[in-house]
């Protein structure tokens, strides 16, 4: 046989369901078809690789080690078509809704709002890409996507979505102790967790250039979502975008604390392909978006 040429789906079916059951009868009645139907086939697939794939054992059969080999690759070549297949089922939900962001402002600012959303929308299917090479929404089937500056895409509707600034926090336990102290004496009681890229951002380096330059380096991260739980934990205070920490702001697990600049941050822009979507669910969200945004 020719490496190239696979044998029919149809024949590696019927082997497949002889093999896991290991009689040619059982197959047949999985498959609605008749047992010489599976044996003719089996007939033809071991013509077509060249060798027997299996030895008559009693009433039933076994697999050889050829067929032992060919049966491995066909259940993972199977499940890799199943998955396949779930994942067409999944986008073809009438309230499929696909949102693209970057991670830390949907786990941030989206999720904690999650609630509110599905409460609005109850047939809602929302899914969250965090794929940053998302560019164009017609090419990528992202319905709706968010980021630091327009798409600029021929076709779409883009409006300025939320403004966000860095802010210097610590949590309940360290926020309530520093509190009573002067802020030249902070760096004697806290440390500093950072994000890495803050010293080198044009809108951050300053900042860590002077007023945190005498914090000693607690940890640096390179996740902003790692930052947060080591605020959180009590490890340091930190400089944080203010929508990635909005939940914990909101509940009190976090506070910003007075005295250090806060400095401006990103426009998010939220956008959508203009006029009727493929979903009239897609322009709800949309508007949801902008309205809990305000």
């Amino acid at each position: 046989m020719s490496r190239q040429r696979i044998p029919s789906l149809k024949l590696l079916m019927g082997f497949e369901a002889a093999a896991r059951h290991g009689n040619f009868s059982r197959a047949a009645d999985e498959l609605h078809v008749s047992q010489s139907a599976i044996s003719h086939q089996v007939q033809q697939l071991e013509e077509e690789v060249g060798q027997p794939l299996f030895r008559r054992v009693g009433r039933g059969v076994e697999l050889t080690v050829a067929g032992e080999v060919l049966q491995r690759s066909i259940q993972r070549s199977v499940g890799t078509l199943r998955s396949g297949l779930d994942r067409i089922a999944t986008y073809l939900d009438p309230g499929l809704v696909v949102i693209a962001g970057p991670a830390e402002l949907l786990h941030g600012w989206l999720s904690p709002r999650f609630d509110q959303l599905l409460a609005r929308h109850p047939a809602l299917c929302p899914m969250l890409s965090t794929d940053d090479s998302a560019r164009f929404i017609d090419e990528t089937d992202i319905d709706i996507a968010i980021g630091d500056r327009p798409l600029q895409q021929a076709g779409l509707t883009e409006v300025p979505f939320l403004k966000d600034e860095w802010v210097i926090v610590a949590n309940e336990v360290l926020a309530g102790r520093l509190a009573n102290l002067p802020q030249a004496q902070h760096p004697e009681h806290a440390s500093l967790v950072c994000l890495e890229e803050s010293f080198t951002r044009d809108d951050t380096a300053a900042l860590f250039r002077n007023q945190l330059a005498p914090f000693r380096k607690h940890a640096i991260y390179d996740d902003e979502r790692l930052l947060l739980d080591a605020a959180l934990r009590g490890r340091g205070i930190a400089c944080l975008s203010r929508l990635v920490a909005d939940e914990s702001l909101a509940q009190g697990r976090l506070h910003i604390l007075a005295g250090y600049p806060r400095i401006e941050g990103v426009t998010w822009w939220v956008s959508r392909v203009a006029g009727e979507p493929r979903s009239p669910v897609v322009t709800e969200v949309f508007g949801w978006l902008i309205e809990a945004a305000q």
